[in-house]
């Protein structure tokens, strides 16, 4: 008549996996090597120059290329 005494039903329906996989995601992180707040620190500026570099250079190329078109295009009335 149903289910013997002493064990606890499975969990039903669509979000049945979710308890043993937060389980594993736990014992993973658990596993992983964090970095120093030093390196960490460290690499996030690296991260912010490279950015901003990357930026300047993009910017400057627009630039040249909102000028070269500029002067090709626009200044010769070629259109009118």
């Amino acid at each position: 008549m149903g289910r013997p005494p002493g064990r606890a039903r499975p969990a039903q329906g669509p979000l049945r996996f979710l308890p043993g996989f937060a389980a594993d995601i736990i014992s993973e992180l658990r596993k992983v090597t964090w970095p120093s707040r030093q390196d960490t620190v460290h690499l996030t500026i690296v991260v912010i120059v490279v950015a901003l570099a990357v930026g300047a250079v993009l910017g400057a190329i627009d630039l040249g290329f909102a000028w070269l078109i500029d002067r090709l295009l626009l200044s010769r009335n070629l259109f009118g």
